[in-house]
């Protein structure tokens, strides 16, 4: 499937204002990529200034979109709902401004059950501008919204 044509929303269960990931670029079944240009009116922007509570959701909104996607894609199934359980060595070198674009990855470095821990990158342009590990729990409740 061409990832440009994917509408991100068919794979994230959060909803505007609330969508952290703009692209979907590439997803397999253990990692995802994602791209998110930072907006003015972004609800985690403050003064042109995008912010650390931002830069962690657009890494746990990585992650659920890859999952989105194989839920979606590849079991033909629904997304699922999932909780942020713990973010562990989570290092920050900048923040974004307004108008730069995020690129984020994320790898699952393990996997037990429903509880899912991944390392992410979050890169503008070539630069590392933050990474970390994160423990999500993947719940059985499906989305209920029909995007």
């Amino acid at each position: 499937m061409n990832m440009i044509d994917v509408d991100i929303l068919t794979f994230i269960p959060q909803r505007p204002p609330f969508v952290m990931v703009g692209k979907l670029l590439s997803v397999d079944d253990k990692s995802a990529c994602t791209k998110l240009l930072i907006s003015d009116d972004n609800i985690f922007a403050q003064n042109g200034t995008f912010a650390e509570a931002g830069v962690i959701e657009n890494m746990a909104q990585t992650c659920a979109a890859g999952m989105g996607y194989i839920n979606v894609c590849t079991h033909n199934n629904t997304v699922k709902i999932g909780f942020l359980s713990a973010i562990k060595n989570f290092n920050l070198k900048r923040l974004p401004k307004a108008g730069e674009t995020l690129t984020t990855c994320v790898s699952i470095m393990e996997q037990v059950m429903d509880m899912i821990l991944i390392k992410s990158e979050v890169k503008i342009n070539e630069e590392l501008i933050a990474e970390g590990d994160m423990k999500i729990f993947i719940t059985d409740i499906d989305n209920e919204d029909d995007t």
